[in-house]
Parts: C-alpha cells; sequence; structure tokens
C-alpha cells in the first residue's frame, strides 16, 4: 500500500483503542470517542454484524451519532458498570451520550434493545445523526420504511427497528436527522431487534430513563459480589466487568473477543476471527472470576461443558479447543473478499479453521479450573467427575504426540512443552481432586504418566546451552508461555532452573515491561508477517516475578502496563512498538491475566 493511501485511508478510521464496550450478555457494540458505532453483531456476538465501518469505512456501515459542531470529547463508564458515557466540548456548550443495552431477562431475551440517550447539559447544541446498517457483513441488501417515529430496516434474516424521540428521515436506504437541544433536554435512539410481525416498539424519555437505571442497577448489583479490595480495584473491577461482558448467557460461553479480523499488524496477514469460546481461554477466565468471588460465571461454564457440546474422540481428540457460543464444533473460515479490513489490512476472516487443531494445553486449563471450582465454588457432581476421568484417561494415552500448541502455529506439529506442561497439570489436578473429596480414580495409573510427564520436561524440555526451559524439545528457542511454569506450580519459583530461565526470557523477550510470546524468526510459524507484543505474556511475567520475590520489579512492569490500557481500562490482544493497541478488542485473555497478576501481587507485598 502506498502512503498516500495508507494515510488516506487511515483518516476514516479511529484507532482500535478509541473505543468502548457495551453490551447485554448476548452480544456487545463498540462506541467510538467520536460517538460512532462501528462494531455490532446482531442477535449474537458471532452473528453477521450489522455496523462494521470499523473493518470498512465506506462498505460496513454506522450509527454516527454527534455534534453537529466542532467538538473535542472524552469517554468514561458510568461508574462500577458497563453504561459508556461520551461527553462532547463544543464552543455552544456541553452534551453527552449514555450507550447501552440493557440486559433482558428469559422472556424478552430475542429482543436486543440498543439504547442511546443523548442531553445537553450546558448550552444549546446541535446535534446531528446517520444511522446506516449494512446487513451480513455488508452484502446483503435491506429496505428501509418510515413507521410514524420509527424507521424499520428489513434485510433477509434480519430486522431491526430505530425509534427516536426527534423526527427522523429516510432517503429509502439510510435513516437520518439533525435537531437541536438546549440546556436539560435529551433525545433518545433506540435500535431493537424485531422478529416476524411485532409491531414497532417506542421509547419515551421516561423509559430510557427506566432502562438506565435498571441497568446501572444490575451491573453494580453483580459487581457487589468482588472480593476483591486491593491496590488496583479500578483496574481489576473494569477486567472483571469486561470478561462478564464476553459471556453469551444463553450457554454459559465465554467469547475471547466481540470481535474478528483486527490486525495483529497493520497490513499484515495475521487477522483472526475470535468471536468463539477457545476451552483455554475460558478455563482462564473461570479461574480469573472464582478469584475475585463469581461462581455463577463458573458453574455456568461447566454447564457449557456438559450440555452443550459433544466430547466423543475425534482427531484432535474428545475436545475441540474452541467452540461455538451455542456448542458447535464447525467453524469453517473464509474470507470476505469484499471488505478493505480495518486501515486496509485485508483479509477480514469469518470462522476459524484453528478449530480443527491439536493442542493438548487445553486439557490443563480445564482441569485446573474444574479442581477450582471444585474448591472455591460447588463440588464436581458425579457426571462431572466422570467426564473429567475421561478426559485425564486420554491424556494419559496421548500427551507424548507433537501439537500446534497454545500459540496455534501454523508451521507443522511439535512437541511444545507448554503442552507436556499443561497435560501434567490436568493429570495433577485430577489426582488432587479425588484425594481431596475421596472421589474414585484411577491413581494407580494416573501418578506414573504425571511423574512420567514430569522428568520429560525436566531432561528434554531443558537446554543446557540457553540455560533455560525451551518451547519445543531438541529446541533453542525460547517462548514466554513458560512463564506459566511456576504459576501452575509445577516447578517452585526460586528453584535455580526457573530462575536462569526467567532471567533468559528477560533479556531476549522483555522490552521494559512488554513481552514477544516467541521470535518467529528462530520458530517459523507458518505465518506472514510480524506482530506485536502479547499483552497477557506481560501479566504473566509480572506473575512470574512476583513469585520469584522480585516484587519491585513486578510491581513497576505491572504499573508499566496499566498505561497500555486504553482510556476505560480495555486491552486488545498486542501492543505495537509505538503502544499502539492492536489485535482483536477487548480480549478476555489479556484482562483475566491482569485480574491474577494484581490479586498474586497485592497478596505478595501485603
Amino acid at each position: 500500500m502506498s502512503g498516500a493511501l495508507t494515510q488516506r485511508t487511515s483518516a476514516r478510521y479511529l484507532p482500535i483503542a478509541d473505543h468502548g464496550l457495551i453490551g447485554d450478555l448476548r452480544t456487545a457494540a463498540l462506541v467510538g470517542t467520536d460517538g460512532t458505532i462501528d462494531w455490532y453483531c446482531c442477535p449474537s456476538f458471532d452473528s453477521p454484524s450489522v455496523f462494521a465501518a470499523l473493518l470498512d469505512a465506506h462498505r460496513g456501515g454506522s450509527f454516527e451519532l454527534s455534534p453537529a459542531v466542532p467538538a473535542g470529547n472524552k469517554q468514561f463508564y458510568f461508574p462500577d458498570t458497563n453504561v459508556l458515557i461520551t461527553r462532547f466540548f463544543t464552543e455552544h456548550g456541553l452534551g453527552e451520550i449514555q450507550d447501552f443495552m440493557p440486559v433482558g431477562d428469559a422472556a424478552d431475551a430475542d429482543r436486543h434493545r440498543l439504547i442511546r440517550r443523548v442531553l445537553c447539559v450546558r448550552g444549546r447544541i446541535p446535534f446531528r445523526a446517520h444511522v446506516a446498517p449494512r446487513f451480513g457483513y455488508g452484502a446483503h441488501p435491506h429496505t428501509v420504511r418510515m413507521l410514524g417515529q420509527a424507521a424499520l430496516f428489513t434485510s433477509e434474516e434480519l430486522s431491526l427497528t430505530l425509534a427516536a424521540t426527534v423526527p427522523l428521515e429516510s432517503d429509502g436506504y439510510d435513516v437520518s436527522t439533525e435537531f437541536a437541544l438546549a440546556q436539560g433536554e435529551t433525545a433518545v435512539f433506540v435500535l431493537d431487534r424485531v422478529g416476524g410481525e411485532t409491531p414497532p416498539r417506542d421509547c419515551t424519555s421516561a423509559e430510557a430513563e427506566s432502562e438506565f437505571t435498571a441497568t446501572v442497577a444490575f451491573w453494580r448489583r453483580w459487581l457487589q459480589q468482588s472480593r476483591y479490595r486491593g491496590r488496583w480495584r479500578e483496574m481489576v473491577h473494569r477486567s472483571a466487568l469486561t470478561l462478564k461482558l464476553l459471556t453469551y448467557v444463553p450457554t454459559g460461553a465465554i467469547v475471547a473477543a466481540p470481535t474478528t479480523s483486527l490486525p495483529e499488524q497493520l497490513g499484515g496477514g495475521r487477522n483472526w476471527d475470535y468471536r468463539y469460546t477457545w476451552i483455554r481461554d475460558s478455563a482462564f477466565a473461570v479461574y480469573a472470576l472464582l478469584r475475585l468471588g463469581f461462581t455463577e460465571e463458573a458453574e455456568a461454564f461447566i454447564r457449557f461443558l456438559t450440555h452443550h457440546i459433544d466430547r466423543r474422540p475425534g482427531p484432535s481428540g474428545p475436545l475441540q479447543i474452541m467452540y461455538g457460543i451455542d456448542g458447535r464444533a464447525d467453524m469453517p473460515e473464509c474470507e470476505l473478499s469484499h471488505l478493505e479490513g480495518y486501515r486496509g489490512s485485508a483479509p477480514v476472516r469469518i470462522g476459524n479453521d484453528a478449530a480443527a487443531q491439536l493442542q493438548l494445553d487445553i486439557y490443563g486449563a480445564l482441569l485446573d479450573s474444574a479442581y477450582l471450582y471444585d474448591m472455591w465454588g460447588q463440588p464436581l457432581t458425579s457426571g462431572q467427575w466422570r467426564a473429567a476421568c475421561e478426559l485425564v484417561d486420554w491424556v494419559c494415552e496421548h500427551w507424548d504426540q507433537p501439537d500446534e500448541g497454545v500459540w496455534e502455529t501454523r508451521g507443522g506439529r511439535k512437541k511444545f512443552v507448554y503442552s507436556r506442561l499443561m497435560c501434567w497439570v490436568a493429570i495433577d489436578r485430577a489426582m488432587r481432586i479425588a484425594l481431596h473429596r475421596g472421589l474414585p480414580a484411577e491413581l494407580y495409573r494416573w501418578g506414573p504418566v504425571r511423574d512420567t510427564i514430569y522428568w520429560r520436561i525436566m531432561d528434554h524440555g531443558w537446554s543446557p546451552t540457553r540455560q533455560a526451559f525451551v518451547q519445543y524439545e531438541g529446541g533453542e528457542v525460547l517462548d514466554a508461555a513458560l512463564l506459566m511454569m511456576p504459576l501452575t506450580r509445577f516447578i517452585a519459583p526460586h528453584d535455580p532452573v526457573w530462575l536462569s530461565t526467567l532471567d533468559a526470557l528477560g533479556n531476549e523477550l522483555v522490552s521494559d515491561s512488554l513481552v514477544w510470546r516467541y521470535n518467529p524468526e528462530a520458530s517459523p510459524d507458518g505465518l506472514e508477517g510480524d506482530e506485536g507484543t502479547f499483552s497477557i505474556c506481560s501479566f504473566w511475567y509480572v506473575e512470574a516475578l512476583t513469585r520469584a520475590g522480585r516484587l519491585d520489579e513486578a510491581r513497576l512492569a505491572f504499573e508499566k502496563m496499566l498505561t497500555y490500557a486504553n482510556h476505560v481500562g480495555l486491552y486488545a490482544e498486542e501492543i505495537s512498538h509505538t503502544g499502539e493497541q492492536l489485535g482483536n478488542f477487548p480480549q478476555a485473555f489479556t484482562h483475566l491475566a491482569l485480574i491474577s497478576a494484581a490479586f498474586n501481587l497485592d497478596r505478595a507485598l501485603g
């Protein structure tokens, strides 16, 4: 892409970090600091998009709402909630938009309301709105029909109504309006999903106020369950609220991120669809929420595993690495060539072929969460224990296979040390549950396999040349995933071989507080392009330093990582060399690691 074209393309896109997230525990929307909703899928996280200007500013569709005069802006969350406030500062006065999605009950689960309430706080401000839905990732045609104070957008698979307390005009495709508000006046816009013959639903200012109050109360009631009272309460609670936003209430699934194809490198090809539930990510999220005292989410995820997915052995074992939020196993990957991608960073992908990969580490993540749930939540049922035993039996038979590893490389299977580590965790945690609860288990068979894996890692995962544990057996490449070794209690945090590994990782993969996963030049991963540092690895590094007793280093690294959060405390997957957030946003993996690092650092500091 030429420099001039890149500049023109970039001007049409906000930075990824210049967004806040709202949602209703079924889907979510990204709201830019300029007041534009440029990402929204309906009716669920993995549905085709309605607004996708984030991936194509021209074809994707958006809901623009802002002052009709030059304005500065600031954005924040209404305290202890997921209600987003965008404020505008103009020569004419001060205004704001309150964006939220009411969390409906089961009887109202199919409605999906997105409410935008505009207020003039001071002076008199002209506003304008332009609502341009583009259904089916911008590929499905639609019609619009005016029905009094509402507009009905109809496509082949989805219909939405836009109701407003100000007059709307349609050009046959989009809807727009211009209006002015004086101090104390409000205007309300409500985007509703409708089905069948359901009539459009008006929304008065009084009803919007009632919905606002109820939504605030819901989030504050949920957050009151938190037991965290440490030094970084605001960031930890924001991360918890974000993890909750990424849960899909109908099944208990947790999505890795609510977006697809946000690039790991501008102009690169590492663009993936994260709107699914990864077993690993979800299990770690359950661990983080359990730490804070949230047990319902853990119970819901266990139900998801029990009732919504098929555990019959397949090419990648009894579990896939990821599933659809409804439990489906098939998520074929394809490219949407009609969309240019964020800032021209094609391809735009939906679906994810990595679902078919073998990644042995997922069994350790899952059994570790089951162990913690059994200890801090509810005891496992007999059916859940039977399923756990079946998984451990499978791990005992297959732990020595090469796999694609935690980073989903596409350069061929290897005997990754991290995969071995988490197989050890899977067996170890199951044995702990059995011994603690007196449950039936083949300890005589599990124990020797666990011990064999331990010595295999110590003997073949260690490089005398590097004086460190390495990415895969027989290799010399370092891998930040091995920061999990002391976190899983595989090795003592003060063991000399671990401290040597920690120093090696710090010297090669750490830049200030930022941590690369591995060096792709030394370990080709089958993918083109570079990537940024992975924020989850940075928080793992903080926790590894903490457990090694290097508290000053840990605290400084943690505080530096907090400076990379966006203006409302959210993190994308990666951080570029300029400090810009890259990758899908916000990412559950990063927020759950922040919670764990804060919890353990707090405890160590006393």
